[in-house]
């Protein structure tokens, strides 16, 4: 069994924000067909449904803490309690300041680097976690980052968050292999079905005073 976390906030304010491109994977995972409908558990929404791989069908759990970002952590440590899972057993989808928009990342352990979601997780389960860091770019001061982040992508986003998404569903098989480099070859496959857009320093600046 794995668990699969995206973050983000919940409420219609927030749904299109940058912060909540984990929970928009979560609901591309979700509309996949292969899982069930969501049900309220472990102070977030939760479904469950099976990957084919090629050692066989593998249980995937999808949550959606909804705690607020800065609180993902007890959600996360109710579902690892009640299935009896370990942190390895967990890779969580989230936003990353310091990739470029529509660059993905896969990392097993490390730090936070300020993003609240991992801090609280990490607070409550410890470091050793899968993190899938999706890129939404850098607004280019620190002061700028809490109103870039709760800020909704651009139109101009929509096709390559889109295609993000969709390329992190379609590779999970990757993923759950049980190969020694699945998290390489699942960050490879999605980075060949949904190749990071290009901008240039105008396109990232109109961006920032939108």
């Amino acid at each position: 069994m794995h668990l699969i976390v995206g973050l983000g906030n919940p409420g219609a304010q927030y749904a299109k924000n940058r912060h909540n491109i984990g929970f928009m994977m979560v609901d591309a995972l979700i509309a996949s067909g292969s899982f069930g409908p969501e049900k309220k558990a472990f102070d977030g929404f939760v479904s469950e449904g099976l990957i084919d791989t090629l050692k066989g069908k593998e249980k995937v759990l999808a949550l959606k803490p909804q705690t607020y970002m800065n609180n993902s952590g007890l959600s996360v440590a109710k579902a690892l309690q009640f299935y009896k899972l370990k942190p390895e057993q967990i890779t969580v989808f989230h936003d990353e300041l310091d990739l470029a928009p529509g660059r993905f990342r896969m990392k097993m352990g490390g730090g936070h680097a300020g993003h609240n979601g991992l801090r609280s997780i990490m607070a409550h389960i410890g470091p050793n976690f899968m993190r899938g860091r999706m890129g939404i770019g850098h607004p280019g001061a620190k002061e700028l980052v809490l109103t870039w982040v709760l800020a909704d992508f651009a139109k101009s986003d929509q096709t390559w968050v889109e295609a993000l998404d969709d390329a992190c569903v379609r590779a999970l098989p990757m993923l759950f292999s049980g190969a020694p480099d699945a998290a390489d070859r699942y960050q490879a496959e999605v980075m060949r079905l949904a190749p990071a857009p290009k901008f240039d320093s105008r396109q990232l600046a109109n961006q920032k005073d939108a």
